[in-house]
């Protein structure tokens, strides 16, 4: 693993904290919203887009912690890296960022992206490999699927929680190192991060967003669709 996220890995086994430098792929509302808790508790980000000034504007909103840069130099500027832009983005955006250069081999890459059809949702993704699988065939990093069950607006809550109870935030990923450093990203937006398994599953997580979304467009609540932990497996009472 890169040297930088050995020490951050070792920080938080040690002092279950620790200040990051994460670079941030896309400057749209996901990169604002995850950025503004990021930035709020003492990471340094740099911020890159397709648009230079609105790059340059959100790092601005994000105060003196943050930095407008080039696809590449957020890919390689620190222990993570967020990808936040459309599904149709992606492979542009990757290739822009050096991907096929090793700008990100081995590093840590948190994939917000939902590779939803708008209007019909299904996944654009359907009958082959996930987006996360994708990206990670294609950086050579060591991708964690994450923050991509929720609209940005839900993000940009301090802090997301529902009647009390913060918002779980599943986590699909194979390297355990990678899984410690974005567990602590979810942590400090006020979320409980939750073990989803490794990135094989990472496509269920995927349809799991194309379909929730497709229930709440409808006006369903998606949450009652599903019984509280409790309730899984029926009535507690009445299990002999």
């Amino acid at each position: 693993m890169p040297d930088g996220l050995s020490t951050f890995v070792l920080h938080q086994q040690s002092n279950k904290g620790g200040r990051m430098r994460i670079g941030i792929l896309g400057a749209g509302r996901m990169a604002d919203a995850l950025g503004t808790h990021w930035a709020r508790a003492g990471h340094e980000l740099t911020v890159s887009g397709r648009d230079p000034a609105r790059a340059a504007a959100l790092a601005d909103r994000l105060g003196p912690g943050a930095r407008a840069g080039t696809w590449e130099e957020a890919a390689v500027f620190g222990e993570v890296t967020l990808l936040a832009v459309r599904d149709y983005a992606v492979t542009e955006v990757l290739e822009a960022a050096g991907a096929a250069r090793g700008t990100l081999d081995g590093r840590v890459l948190a994939d917000c992206v939902n590779p939803v059809v708008q209007g019909r949702f299904t996944l654009a993704t359907e009958g082959g490999p996930s987006m996360a699988r994708r990206v990670a065939d294609t950086t050579g990093a060591r991708v964690v699927k994450a923050f991509n069950l929720c609209h940005e607006d839900v993000w940009r809550m301090t802090p997301p929680a529902f009647d009390g109870v913060p918002l779980a935030v599943p986590l699909c990923g194979d390297d355990p190192a990678a899984l410690v450093a974005v567990r602590s990203l979810v942590t400090d937006l006020g979320c409980e991060p939750v073990h989803g398994g490794g990135l094989e599953r990472a496509g269920l997580l995927e349809a799991t967003a194309a379909f929730m979304i497709g229930l709440w467009v409808g006006g369903a609540d998606a949450r009652a669709v599903l019984p509280p932990l409790k309730y899984a497996f029926g009535d507690p009472g009445s299990r002999g």
